[in-house]
């Protein structure tokens, strides 16, 4: 892709040439019948091709409907949804808090595939929450104690929580078997789908799309192809 860039005045106008051409074409005879099975299938895949292939945008809403998004971490994807894990004091949670539906979305560049999913949001439970947490990096866990996510401080702050934290955990230096507990206000949300659509861009923007629709409790999944 080649982008350019050209200021005018207030504004800047950005014009791409984009070449896409996934490698296969996406048809209801080659994609699974179940949506989350096909999506670890790419998710595979793109571990092999992409740098940092669960990179995923969030996005959440307020009861009145104010959006907003941000990047996070993909950490599971199982049977029921997808998985990744923040401070439930931060701003996404708040917003899944007041409005538990989210949707979520991730794009692979080099493999010129996107997926995309909407659905209802619920907590994992402690004991995911525990283990997930088991295997963060030393200074994550003690940063979880040390971050007021979404909270304005002061300068210098933080770095005195983080000290404070380590202390409190008695941890010096990187030993990475140093207990440090979960802490009651952090841990994951499952975005549990209702919508998966795959997207595979193809020669003259005329793209792949199928979206995958969970009927309700029926244990029936209807999809349908779009081409645009």
């Amino acid at each position: 892709m080649d982008a350019m860039l050209e200021p005018d005045g207030d504004r800047i106008k950005v014009t791409t040439h984009n070449q896409y051409d996934a490698s296969d074409e996406l048809t209801p005879s080659n994609i699974l019948p179940s949506p989350l099975d096909q999506f670890r299938v790419w998710l595979t895949e793109a571990q092999e091709q992409v740098k940092q292939p669960e990179a995923m945008s969030v996005s959440t809403a307020t009861s009145n409907g104010i959006p907003s998004s941000r990047f996070v971490l993909l950490k599971q994807v199982d049977r029921t949804g997808f998985v990744f894990y923040t401070n439930f004091n931060s701003r996404k949670s708040r917003e899944i808090m007041e409005n538990p539906y989210a949707a979520i979305a991730i794009y692979w560049h080099e493999m010129h595939r996107q997926v995309r999913a909407v659905g209802r949001v619920e907590k994992v439970s402690t004991k995911e929450s525990e283990e997930y947490f088991r295997t963060r990096p030393l200074g994550s866990r003690v940063g979880a104690w040390a971050s007021p996510q979404s909270s304005v401080i002061a300068e210098g702050e933080l770095a005195e929580k983080f000290k404070a934290a380590e202390e409190r955990f008695g941890v010096h230096g990187d030993k990475s078997d140093t207990e440090v507990p979960l802490p009651e206000y952090w841990g994951g949300w499952r975005v549990i789908p209702t919508e998966v659509e795959f997207w595979a861009g193809r020669p003259s923007r005329l793209h792949d799309r199928i979206s995958s629709y969970f009927i309700l409790t029926e244990k029936k999944i209807t999809t349908k192809l779009e081409i645009g």
